[in-house]
């Protein structure tokens, strides 16, 4: 499926290229010390080998800067660097990376005395000198204090709108365009609702997706997939981060999840409903997992492919989920669903139960729902 993606600008970061309608890029953090030089090299080189095109370093100290110089020596990989709460690193470490991440809400830490527009300038100024692209990277957990008093404490994804917008302005205000924005929060939801309204108003823009604080497999993957499947359908996020709490020498594992989540939301193999904004017939079908219950549902889901051949020119959606996790909540926005039990296939139609069927006699029941429903789409004129 060809999937549609926001008109965003190009951000060359080493030798790849984000937004333009340049692949997703996939990207991934060490989780070695900085300065243990060849364990953060080893991680790098891993994380390089299976395919990861940005990978992220923390710098919080000038010996963390000094190990940097010597990491870049030993490594062709893109390198970024997150500058956690110490903004006037830049200057150190700019020289050894391609990329400079930093949180709009980190940056009262130092220099409590001066406008965050100073720093920020200081910022752009360094990423100009050194040929890098910046990153201004909200989360949830560390929102500028002075947004977050604005506005009621239950509402933590305006405060971060609100600095990113800001941010942005004011970059592109001074002349720098090359940076990419993030929004990150450890709830889906909150990450797709956050990432929604960005790009409503800052289409322009090429977004880093990513869940915080995900957690460990399959928990983590399983959420990140969920907010990557909604924003991507839609054609929202440029590259993205799968951050899994997993042992150091399984961190390749991010790459390969983020992989495998692009590649099933772009075959239409998805864990909720998505919209791809299509006129045509959209069948999306769970990638298959340990939660299937009657591995049934892998030939179902190809047969109600081929069965629904006919109704191809149709606006129709058709979510085909393999389990009782995902299937009773997560059909809900399909015209019609159908989840599998282990004897029994669920038919839905939007939020109301039609009955469980034998796997064998699904199909038929199916096609019946299906004639009806574009029978009425067709007279109410969707």
């Amino acid at each position: 499926m060809e999937l549609r993606r926001n008109a965003t600008r190009a951000v060359k970061i080493g030798s790849t290229t984000i937004g333009d309608g340049n692949p997703i890029a996939v990207q991934s953090m060490t989780a070695t010390q900085t300065q243990n030089i060849d364990a953060t090299v080893g991680q790098i080189e891993a994380l390089y080998a299976a395919g990861a095109d940005v990978i992220r370093v923390a710098v919080d100290s000038n010996k963390d800067a000094a190990a940097l110089a010597e990491i870049r020596k030993q490594t062709k990989a893109n390198l970024v660097v997150d500058l956690q709460e110490n903004y006037r690193l830049a200057e150190v470490v700019a020289p050894f990376v391609d990329k400079i991440r930093y949180n709009p809400g980190h940056l009262y830490h130092h220099e409590r005395e001066k406008p965050w527009q100073e720093k920020v300038r200081y910022l752009a100024t360094v990423a100009k000198d050194h040929d890098c692209a910046m990153r201004v990277g909200v989360n949830c957990g560390s929102v500028d204090p002075a947004k977050k008093e604005k506005y009621d404490p239950e509402d933590s994804i305006t405060p971060m709108l609100e600095s990113a917008w800001e941010h942005c302005d004011f970059l592109d205000s001074i002349g720098f365009t090359r940076y990419c924005v993030s929004l990150k929060d450890s709830d889906p939801k909150k990450v797709i609702e956050g990432n929604r309204r960005f790009a409503e108003k800052r289409s322009d823009i090429p977004l880093h997706l990513g869940v915080t604080e995900a957690g460990m497999p399959p928990d983590g993957i399983i959420k990140t997939r969920i907010a990557f499947e909604q924003l991507i359908s839609q054609g929202i996020g440029d590259t993205i981060r799968v951050s899994l709490t997993v042992p150091n020498s399984q961190k390749s594992e991010e790459i390969i999840a983020g992989r495998k989540i692009l590649d099933d939301i772009a075959a239409g193999r998805v864990r909720s409903v998505v919209d791809y904004g299509l006129k045509t017939l959209n069948i999306i079908s769970c990638p298959s997992c340990s939660r299937v219950e009657n591995e049934a549902f892998i030939e179902l889901a190809q047969q109600v492919k081929a069965m629904t051949a006919y109704a191809e020119d149709h606006a129709v959606t058709i979510a085909v989920m393999g389990c009782r996790v995902n299937g009773p909540g997560e059909t809900d926005d399909a015209d019609l669903g159908l989840w599998c039990g282990p004897n029994f296939v669920n038919l839905k139609k939007g939020s109301v139960e039609l009955g469980a069927f034998p796997y064998d006699a699904i199909l038929p029941r199916l096609k019946a729902e299906l004639d009806i429903v574009i029978a009425s789409k067709s007279t109410s004129g969707k």
